[in-house]
């Protein structure tokens, strides 16, 4: 039983990482800067914490939603794998995202995550 639940937390987690992801992408003011490993690790570790209440369903939080304006996606984009894709729902990402005041552009790819 708890491994169900530590797989569903698990699988709402990376939900969090892919929208911010995505809205990192859809971004028009991304600075060109390069982060370093460790600043991207960071960056995901504060939008995992501030979002981290999406995974027990509640609505995300202005601060989530802020995090989620910020984030780079040079530093996400590379985690969205087909091993995570295959964890979350599409819709439950445009959901996210739409509640966050965001829009997703049309034939939009992440990693291995692609909207229609």
């Amino acid at each position: 039983m708890k491994q169900q639940g530590s797989s569903s937390s698990c699988s709402l987690m990376m939900l969090v990482v892919v929208v911010l992801v995505v809205v990192v992408m859809m971004n028009e003011a991304v600075s060109g800067a390069v982060l370093s490993p460790s600043q991207c690790m960071e960056e995901r570790r504060l939008g995992v914490n501030a979002c981290k209440t999406v995974v027990f369903g509640q609505a995300p939080s202005a601060a989530c939603c802020e995090r989620v304006r910020v984030s780079h996606f040079e530093c996400v984009c590379p985690v969205v794998t087909p091993k995570l894709t295959s964890l979350i729902s599409l819709n439950s990402v445009i959901n996210l995202l739409k509640r966050c005041g965001r829009r997703v552009p049309r034939h939009f790819k992440c990693g291995s995550l692609n909207f229609p």
